[in-house]
């Protein structure tokens, strides 16, 4: 119905690479800086993605790495067992005090006019060492069989290890027939005295993919392709720029099926207007920003890609995914975690429909 061809009998749904690290966020949507009280839980871009599927009963693993007899590790291990996801990593030893770890996010709320603030601490992180070596990918594409594999431009651009990581991911998903997502998230701090070697690996990645995310800016300095004169920031404006961004690289790159970001335009830290639009041979399908409320925007943008991956394997038309992952979206956007735990998908419709109504 999506044009997708799934694998048939495959172990996973869904997989992802990813570097695991935890997130401290102060109580009460206070600033970190003033705070004493904090919370604490395991973190990354993939897993947020994977959590939707996981909630859902799919199955996903995540393939990452962990330090060795770390009270932190053991911590993440825990929170992926409970959030259904499967993990494989190696333990790697710490190397003393100023050896491996894993990363820190430090990251506030943010309330009202105040906007929310994120430090990262990726000094020493551990994930930084993936390597095809810590895995028998044969065993799990060609025997075990994988669905589908998504992988983000954080952990593509995290290290020259990682880069080569999800290049080789990216070749076997395509040579055993697993579908390919990926989302660009271009991040300038990583790609600093970088851009030919990275840019070379992510049009290789994308050259492999089938399902592309990512914003107007994404492709112009990830990809380097050409975008449309500079409009406005209103939504009308990167709607617009958008479907022409979009134009330019499905010329580049025939072989995406599906093309999708989200629309976020930011009335204040508790307030956004959230939208999405997407692309495939069904054509377009927009969703008008409409105003929702935040408890924390972090993970919104990963929890539209994981319902979007989710309906999508269940085999839904490209319109109906795109609808669920804006749901998801803003359920994660309504919690204070930065991923989306849906405890059905008759919760996910009742956001879509805007049902906010007490269910007894």
């Amino acid at each position: 119905m999506n044009g997708l061809k799934f694998n048939e009998n495959a172990k996973y749904n869904l997989i992802a690479p990813s570097s695991m690290g935890v997130r401290i966020t102060p109580v009460d949507r206070t600033e970190v800086y003033t705070s004493n009280l904090f919370r604490m839980q395991s973190t990354s871009a993939e897993t947020n993605v994977l959590n939707v599927p996981a909630s859902l009963g799919m199955s996903t693993l995540v393939l990452t790495t962990f330090v060795k007899d770390s009270q932190i590790a053991q911590f993440i291990k825990g929170e992926l067992r409970k959030r259904n996801i499967n993990f494989i990593g190696k333990d790697k030893e710490k190397v003393g005090p100023w050896g491996y770890r894993h990363q820190f996010n430090i990251a506030d709320s943010g309330f009202g006019s105040r906007a929310p603030r994120v430090e990262n601490d990726r000094a020493g992180e551990v994930g930084r060492t993936l390597s095809t070596d810590d895995f028998d990918l044969e065993k799990l594409f060609k025997e075990e069989k994988v669905q589908m594999i998504h992988m983000s431009g954080l952990i593509a651009a995290l290290s020259d290890e990682t880069k080569e990581f999800c290049l080789a991911l990216s070749r076997m998903a395509k040579k055993y027939g697993t579908i390919v997502s990926f989302d660009l998230n271009y991040r300038a701090s990583f790609w600093k005295d970088r851009e030919e070697e990275l840019a070379k690996s992510f049009k290789e990645i994308v050259s492999n993919a089938d399902i592309l995310i990512g914003n107007e800016e994404d492709y112009q300095l990830a990809l380097g392709l050409k975008g449309p004169e500079a409009g406005g920031k209103d939504i009308v404006s990167k709607i617009d720029g958008f479907k022409k961004m979009i134009e330019t690289a499905k010329a580049e790159y025939p072989n995406v099926k599906v093309f999708a970001t989200t629309l976020r335009q930011v009335v204040n830290a508790n307030e956004h207007l959230w939208g999405a639009i997407s692309y495939s041979a069904e054509g377009w399908n927009i969703i008008e920003p409409r105003s929702i409320q935040v408890m924390d925007r972090i993970g919104g943008g990963d929890g539209f890609v994981g319902g979007l991956l989710y309906s999508l394997l269940k085999g839904d038309d490209v319109k109906t995914a795109t609808e669920f992952g804006w749901a998801t979206g803003v359920l994660a956007a309504s919690s204070l975690n930065d991923y989306a735990t849906p405890i059905d998908e008759d919760e996910v419709w009742s956001i879509f429909k805007g049902n906010a109504r007490v269910k007894r």
